[in-house]
């Protein structure tokens, strides 16, 4: 008999020019390398949608985009904030509630773990440069495509993150955000740093699986054993759930 794959809900890009969803392959493939199968959520829908598909999905992963509208975390809009959609803001954080009272695994790239954690009540640096006093101004949004590698992350000893990178204390990862985590959220905690001090990645302990991370493991995992580890371990918590 054939295993029954996780199905892993996966959250839209929004085109606000023209109202178009869509997906940037990477994200499926690296589900379905790690052992998942995927769908792509809809933009819309009432609280009862999303508690049906909290039900239904085995886990979600809250994907890249663009930046977060700063009402949602109590801020004016900086000169350097770029496009929102409010549309999607809304969705994703009523999705995350009905997944989290369900105890689904979730996964947050890039745009994701800013989204994880001001839906749980923290807030973001709108723009790097302008907003953090840093000695060196790290490449954040990298010069390179997204397969290099451009800066590395610490990674907190014992941590889920650590688990998921088979161990390591340091790793090497690509980088394409103006934005970061400022004030973790009440109950994540950060368990990964660039080497200018931005958090990199957050986990919720008490949870089965809850993570976010700054850069894009999706486009990572095939020449990458730890980010390949990250999907692997988040899609074995799924089918466990």
């Amino acid at each position: 008999m054939t295993p029954v794959k996780p199905i892993i809900g996966i959250t839209p890009s929004h085109n606000t020019e023209n109202d178009d969803t869509s997906l940037r392959p990477t994200y499926p493939r690296a589900i379905r390398a790690a052992g998942g199968l995927t769908i792509l959520l809809p933009l819309e829908g009432t609280d009862e949608d999303w508690r049906q598909l909290a039900a239904m999905c085995d886990g979600f992963l809250f994907s890249g985009g663009p930046d977060l509208h700063p009402f949602l975390f109590g801020d004016e809009t900086h000169s350097a904030c770029g496009n929102v959609s409010p549309v999607r803001d809304s969705m994703e954080i009523r999705l995350l509630k009905a997944a989290m009272e369900l105890k689904k695994p979730i996964l947050g790239i890039c745009r994701g773990i800013q989204l994880l954690n001001v839906a749980l009540g923290g807030t973001i640096y709108q723009d790097i440069p302008s907003q953090m006093e840093r000695t060196f101004p790290l490449a954040h949004k990298q010069p390179f495509y997204y397969t290099v590698p451009s800066h590395h992350v610490d990674i907190k000893k014992g941590s889920l993150l650590s688990k998921a990178s088979g161990g390591l204390e340091r790793i090497s990862v690509n980088s394409q955000h103006h934005q970061a985590i400022k004030d973790a959220a009440p109950g994540l905690i950060p368990v990964g740093w660039a080497p200018d001090g931005v958090i990199e990645a957050v986990e919720k302990p008490d949870y089965p699986f809850f993570l976010g991370v700054q850069w894009h493991p999706e486009y990572l995992w095939p020449n990458d054993p730890a980010a390949m580890g990250l999907f692997r371990l988040f899609v074995e918590t799924c089918k466990a759930s």
